[in-house]
């Protein structure tokens, strides 16, 4: 299944991918929101997104990449920030060739990795990053502040 960046033209599939990934992770938006956000994504460049298309030219997976700046290492780095996988393409090695075309692009940019989370209940995303040679990190805690919109 070919991996390429998506782009303006992409939009409608985009958003109704995103969509269902919001829903997945029970945050739903109104699909005017969504695309209004992906389309911002593409026009502005930055970040990274990435598509993947069945054999019939659907739209099955899509990863969203955020550029980062490791200061630690002191070199770019990229964020894993979005990945879905439409369910009827679930267990067949989609997302696994997602993750293959995420890690292509970022040495290919030079980065240093990659970062990404999971819903701690996400138990199968958890198993195919391990597998991946993603490791979790137990030094660090994550921590987040709503701000008001």
């Amino acid at each position: 299944m070919p991996v390429s960046p998506a782009t303006a033209a992409d939009l409608a599939e985009l958003t109704e991918l995103f969509a269902a990934y919001l829903a997945f992770y029970q945050v739903p938006r109104p699909p005017q929101e969504v695309q209004r956000f992906l389309g911002a994504r593409l026009q502005q460049g930055d970040s990274r997104l990435f598509l993947a298309r069945d054999e019939h030219g659907g739209a099955q997976r899509f990863v969203l990449l955020l550029p980062l700046q490791s200061s630690l290492a002191g070199k770019p780095a990229w964020l894993l920030s979005d990945l879905y996988v439409a369910a009827a393409a679930r267990r067949q090695g989609v997302g696994e060739a997602q993750m293959q075309a995420a890690r292509e692009f970022a040495e290919a940019s030079g980065a240093c990795g990659l970062q990404l989370e999971t819903g701690r209940a996400n138990q199968a995303a958890q198993r195919l990053y391990e597998r991946l040679g993603y490791v979790r990190d137990e030094q660090f805690f994550t921590y987040w502040l709503a701000l008001a919109r």
